[in-house]
């Protein structure tokens, strides 16, 4: 069977895209990363991009006048290169309520918190401000609204004491690297898919409990 080609949008490091190209780097894998685009041209995740030998694309926002014009060249630049499914990994633009129906039940993203609590930015400090007792993070479908959308799988930790937001980050972090890609095999092989306002899943994909983090 052929496998999924999935792009990726990245606006900086890229840590989870390389936790995404080093997944499919295995023959068992169902997706391949045929594709990674960046809205900043100075993006470290572009040079992991090339290391992996995939294409890079930069679609500088600033070049646009609307986000409406940058939502429309970043499609057209996906459904070039014919990919199946669009994955958000730290990229830092709200997306276009068309963008977000144009890729519906083709676009994920991950969030480190687990959603529908603490969504937004400086996410980690307003964890730990809270004084939470289990953080971790969230694989779910795109909606229009901001870090929304059916879950497809979380992951959770202990907060332990004496913890600090960068530690914490640390730490959920190691977690997103496996959630995202055990999720992403779950969608690509059509095991886990959008049925209206929520998520259904095969038979055999493990989803007991609140919180659940499948195998990748």
């Amino acid at each position: 069977m052929a496998k999924a080609k999935v792009a990726v949008l990245i606006s900086g490091r890229g840590s989870n895209l390389q936790s995404l190209i080093e997944a499919a780097a295995k023959e068992d894998y169902p997706a391949e990363i045929t594709l990674v685009v960046s809205n900043r041209p100075k993006a470290a995740g572009l040079k992991r991009a090339a290391a992996a030998g995939i294409r890079q694309e930069v679609i500088d926002h600033k070049d646009f006048t609307s986000r409406e014009d940058f939502d429309t060249a970043v499609t057209q630049c996906l459904k070039m290169a014919e990919v199946d499914y669009v994955c958000l990994a730290g990229f830092m633009r709200i997306l276009t309520p068309e963008f977000v129906t144009e890729w519906r039940g083709r676009l994920i993203n991950i969030h480190p918190s687990l959603l529908p609590a603490f969504r937004g930015l400086h996410v980690h400090e307003r964890m730990i401000d809270a004084g939470v007792k289990v953080a971790g993070c969230t694989v779910h479908f795109v909606s229009s609204e901001m870090d929304a959308g059916p879950i497809i799988g979380q992951s959770a930790i202990p907060v332990v004491p004496g913890e600090t937001a960068e530690t914490l980050a640390g730490r959920i972090l190691e977690r997103e690297h496996e959630l995202y890609p055990a999720c992403l095999r779950l969608v690509a092989e059509n095991r886990a898919r959008l049925s209206g306002g929520t998520v259904s899943y095969d038979a055999d994909v493990e989803t007991t409990g609140v919180v659940h983090a499948p195998a990748p």
